[in-house]
């Protein structure tokens, strides 16, 4: 079906946040309204917005004239109402705490216009949990983006136990619009289809290195080059942030009550210390900033 999605809302400026809306305005060419709790937070992801379209721009693969509409049509608020009160589709990208979100949803249902879709960029909570916190659950459904949204093509499409096939419908149709490739999860199972897989062999590789088998570097190198991974599984966490997968792992067991699931004791002493990965500065590498894709070694 052709998308009849026009305005879309980002709830969260974040990592993910920033590169949905940029995905949003840049490649389906949507007026995007982005929302956080804190003008601080807007402006960090409107300046990572700018410093990634800067590097697109550098690369050759957009012009500096087009990057600026982009940027034109990120429009960020502080404002609840009047973000989610006029969008067709609205993805959250909030932090991956059920608590915090399911007071979120509540709070969005409350404006939400009657038919707009409500998505989550969720990468393991439950769709239908989320949706009874809101009016309408048959309009809610998973929209789970792989970090960073700018570049990686895949979209989880997930069902809640009450979402509506034409609100799967819409989801599919705004991620093509976005250059997506989409699947869809047929049932609202923690972790969706990617994570699931994924979630133990990043906890196995944080073993290896508090177990003093490997260096970071080396167990990276092996995994890329043994198993044909982009990306190493430690420099995979620091994308992701090791308080968001802390955050997965204890939903995987809350929900599937299996110890297998039970995150290092080293992952958690890093969250402790602030050592989230790319966003904070540190992880297992060391990153320039929030927005770069480099990283040195060290811990």
């Amino acid at each position: 079906m052709a998308s009849e999605t026009r305005r879309v809302t980002v709830l969260g400026a974040g990592l993910m946040g920033h590169g949905i809306a940029q995905v949003c305005a840049q490649a389906a060419g949507y007026d995007v309204t982005l929302i956080d709790v804190k003008q601080e937070f807007l402006d960090r992801g409107m300046l990572m917005i700018r410093e990634s379209l800067a590097k697109f721009v550098a690369k050759g693969a957009l012009d500096k004239g087009k990057a600026e509409e982009v940027l034109s049509r990120v429009h960020p608020t502080l404002d609840l109402a009047e973000a989610v009160g006029r969008a067709q589709l609205v993805i959250e990208a909030a932090t991956e705490d059920p608590k915090l979100k399911l007071e979120l949803y509540r709070r969005v249902s409350e404006h939400l216009a009657p038919g707009a879709t409500l998505a989550s960029n969720t990468s393991s909570i439950s769709i239908t949990l989320l949706a009874s916190a809101t009016r309408s659950p048959e309009n809610v459904a998973g929209m789970h983006f792989f970090n960073p949204p700018q570049l990686m093509p895949l979209v989880e499409v997930v069902r809640g136990a009450k979402t509506a096939d034409s609100t799967v419908e819409v989801v599919r149709a705004a991620a093509k619009d976005m250059g997506k490739e989409t699947v869809l999860c047929k049932k609202d199972s923690p972790g969706f289809i990617v994570n699931r897989v994924l979630v133990q062999a990043l906890n196995e590789a944080t073993l290896l290195v508090s177990e003093g088998v490997a260096d970071p570097e080396d167990i990276d190198k092996a995994v890329m080059l043994g198993l044909n991974w982009p990306m190493g599984p430690l420099k995979l966490l620091d994308y992701i942030g090791l308080d968001t997968a802390l955050g997965i792992s204890k939903v995987f067991m809350d929900e599937f009550e299996d110890s297998k699931y039970r995150p290092s004791p080293l992952v958690k002493q890093m969250v402790r210390a602030g050592l989230l990965g790319r966003k904070s500065g540190r992880g297992f590498y060391e990153w320039g900033s929030p927005s770069s894709t480099k990283a040195s070694s060290g811990r």
